[in-house]
């Protein structure tokens, strides 16, 4: 029996998307390289936009070999912004087929090392407004992103409990889990809360069976068993006495260690913002042992082991494993898995570079969420 299509007027190739809270447009790289379409965005942050103008016009150009110019296509802040004005923005009018919403509404008030304001924080409410907006348009279906923190922290957990209350009263059947990049093969310890919801009369055609409210655990989320619990799997090297020699232990894969990556293809510092860094002006630069990440601040990498979660404020970024400074630009971007043909432009502030890079959700992570959803659909679309 041949299922019937989700929509008669979808396009098998590409799937459309709005996307909120876009930054530097990671999220929407993995969505793009699993085969969605990207068709509306919005920041506020000047700076962010005018860096993503760039750094996704040097990704795009160079990656068809041609120029190609991307904007972004909104610029207020979504408290300012209604579903009216971004269907017409996006769509111009036309009647509205099979499509998707994307999004990571800024995180501080539910990191657990933040200020925990939740729910009533400046950036906490977004989440809530992100969540409206979501219901006023209603997409096919919607991905949400966010710290662990919302989930792992009792009262952020509740305000996360409100929300998918509200979801699953718009008709969306939800699953969420927090996932680990350094469990999908990046190099790189950074957990991730992602909550899916999709339409019910789709999740019905795709799995062939009803939802129950607030079932859980029906989204197949991606998973590499080579890789799976890397933290505890692996035998990773402890920090490395002066005078020592740094060795890759038996068994550790090495595409898991920022080695692979800082010395794979170009050299970083041949990578345009690969020179891009903070001067090394303490003297801490010299004393800190490779592998020593139990301070707050000064985290020196080790060359054989994944690097922590790339959070960067303030001018504090990672320390390099082998040389006597920070991480530059290019570095930290390959630690996120942002492709070396996305860049960002030269004369923008230092200190914004890697705020824009750390605030991002790893490519890879990204990509693989967005083939397993691309593969769900696809089973509605087949025989």
């Amino acid at each position: 029996m041949i299922r019937k299509k989700l929509e008669d007027n979808i396009n098998r190739d590409t799937i459309p998307l709005l996307s909120f809270f876009t930054g530097g447009g990671f999220l929407d790289i993995g969505f793009e390289q699993a085969g969605f379409n990207i068709v509306w965005t919005n920041e506020n942050n000047p700076t962010f936009v005018s860096m993503y103008n760039y750094g996704m016009s040097s990704w795009k150009g160079l990656s068809a070999k041609r120029v190609q110019n991307v904007y972004i296509s909104n610029t207020k802040s979504i408290e300012n912004v209604y579903s009216p004005e971004i269907l017409e923005q996006a769509f111009g009018g036309k009647k509205l087929g099979f499509f998707g919403v994307i999004g990571g509404p800024p995180c501080p008030d539910f990191s657990i090392g933040g200020k925990n304001r939740g729910s009533k924080g400046v950036n906490g409410k977004l989440s809530k407004t992100y969540i409206h907006r979501i219901c006023e348009i209603m997409p096919s279906f919607f991905v949400f992103e966010n710290v662990p923190g919302l989930y792992k922290t009792r009262i952020h957990r509740e305000f996360l409990a409100e929300l998918e209350h509200t979801l699953e009263g718009c008709g969306y059947c939800l699953d969420l889990k927090i996932l680990n990049a350094l469990d999908l093969g990046v190099p790189q310890d950074r957990e991730r809360l992602i909550m899916i919801g999709i339409q019910k009369k789709y999740v019905y055609k795709c799995l062939e069976r009803i939802i129950e409210v607030h079932e859980r655990g029906w989204f197949p989320w991606p998973r590499d068993k080579k890789y799976d619990n890397a933290k505890k799997k692996f035998n990773w090297p402890e920090i490395v006495a002066p005078g020592e020699k740094a060795v890759l232990p038996e068994g550790v894969p090495e595409e898991l260690t920022v080695y692979s990556i800082f010395n794979s293809g170009n050299c970083p510092s041949k990578v345009q913002n690969g020179i891009d860094m903070f001067k090394a002006y303490s003297t801490k630069f010299l004393v800190i042992k490779e592998g020593d990440t139990r301070r707050k601040s000064f985290k020196k990498l080790h060359r054989y082991r994944f690097s922590p979660t790339a959070c960067y404020g303030h001018n504090e970024v990672h320390l390099h494993p082998w040389e006597k400074r920070r991480l530059s630009v290019r570095e930290a971007m390959r630690i996120q898995g942002i492709p070396d043909t996305y860049v960002l432009p030269r004369d923008a502030p230092l200190t914004a570079k890697f705020t824009i890079v750390s605030n991002g959700v790893p490519v890879p992570l990204a990509r693989q969420v967005a083939e397993k959803l691309y593969t769900f659909f696809k089973k509605g679309w087949v025989v």
